[in-house]
């Protein structure tokens, strides 16, 4: 019989997992703060419990984790990035990056990716599984005590695709933000996704206040189809229309986020259609530029042409920002770092 994973379990589960074992219902806070609060790895650290309660808990459950197998520091801005061992030997990457007002992490939410954008390191090799939500929060636990440093703010930006891996995601979302645990913000929690449109819609009705961070990439379908596959089965028109009721019901304002790749999608033509479908929405814009893969044929725009585009979009009222370059000298863009760990081991 497999063990209870007791870390992505809410408070309200414990209490039953309690009872179903035989122990008080008061018990399960006692194991909550000790897995989110104390962030312990191993039962026998939670000291004010019986010896009998943790035997217990030994043989009916157990602690999901990440370990660090690799850890990667940039001479340029101090970004870190790790690489993660979950069970099974799954391999996932996260990245710390230290901004004036705190420390953000970017974290995986599943092994691999399935979406197939062509930009994109982390979805070469599909997906292996997704994660749970203990695993995710397992990143940051691992990070905050590398570095002694509470983290203040939460991407789910790194491999796979959130909404891909709905329901534990909305438990990481949750567990999260438990006063009982890391009790971090839902606005300090922004979620990316490349544009699951029915999900999307059941995000809206969950009445969070997360960022919705939407990868859109391109002002048309016929660009967007070639960079991102994902697209066929999401046109823009519904894509577009998914965005406005998610604003429309929640009241936050979206982020599209914009890979900039030379003679793609960077023309001055690509700006001004772009401003057209964005015209009276409640949104912003942050324009990345590309990322070097390999494996891919792509380059990133020039700097003069991301500002070029930039101030076309704010000239016609949508808000325009460039996303600041991280960790570029420690392949700290998603599935990089991964995927060359991968290759060195089989060989």
């Amino acid at each position: 019989m497999s063990k209870a994973d007791l870390k992505s379990m809410s408070l309200e589960e414990l209490q039953i997992f309690m009872g179903e074992i035989g122990e008080a219902k008061f018990r399960a806070k006692q194991v909550f703060e000790w897995l989110h609060k104390k962030q312990v790895s191993s039962f026998d650290e939670m000291t004010n419990l019986s010896k009998s309660l943790r035997e217990k808990l030994n043989e009916t459950g157990k602690i999901s984790f990440a370990h660090a197998v690799e850890k990667y520091v940039s001479k340029q801005d101090n970004t870190t990035k790790y690489l993660f061992a979950l069970e099974n030997d799954n391999i996932i990457e996260s990245v710390l990056m230290r901004y004036s007002y705190g420390n953000a992490v970017c974290i995986s939410t599943q092994v691999g990716c399935r979406m197939g954008c062509t930009f994109c390191a982390s979805t070469l090799d599909g997906v292996e599984r997704n994660l749970t939500a203990g695993e995710m929060l397992s990143q940051i636990y691992e990070i905050q005590k590398d570095t002694g440093e509470r983290v203040s703010s939460v991407v789910l930006m790194g491999s796979g695709e959130p909404l891909d891996n709905y329901d534990n995601v909305l438990k990481f979302i949750r567990l999260a933000n438990d006063k009982n645990g890391l009790n971090l913000g839902q606005r300090h929690i922004t979620l990316s996704t490349c544009g699951l449109i029915e999900k999307m819609y059941l995000l809206a009705d969950e009445s969070l206040q997360i960022t919705l961070a939407v990868s859109l990439h391109a002002p048309n379908d016929e660009i967007r189809n070639r960079i991102m596959p994902i697209s066929k089965k999401n046109d823009y028109e519904r894509l577009i229309e998914a965005c406005k009721y998610y604003s429309d019901t929640t009241k936050r304002r979206i982020t599209f986020e914009y890979a900039m790749i030379s003679g793609v999608n960077d023309s001055i033509d690509c700006a001004r259609e772009l401003s057209e479908r964005l015209r009276n929405m409640l949104c912003h814009i942050n324009l990345i530029p590309v990322n070097d893969v390999k494996e891919r044929n792509y380059k990133k725009s020039s700097s003069e042409t991301v500002e070029s585009f930039a101030e076309f979009l704010n000239s016609r009222g949508i808000e325009t920002t460039v996303r600041r370059k991280l960790g570029s000298d420690i392949n700290a863009a998603c599935g990089q770092l991964r995927k060359g760990y991968l290759e060195k081991r089989q060989k």
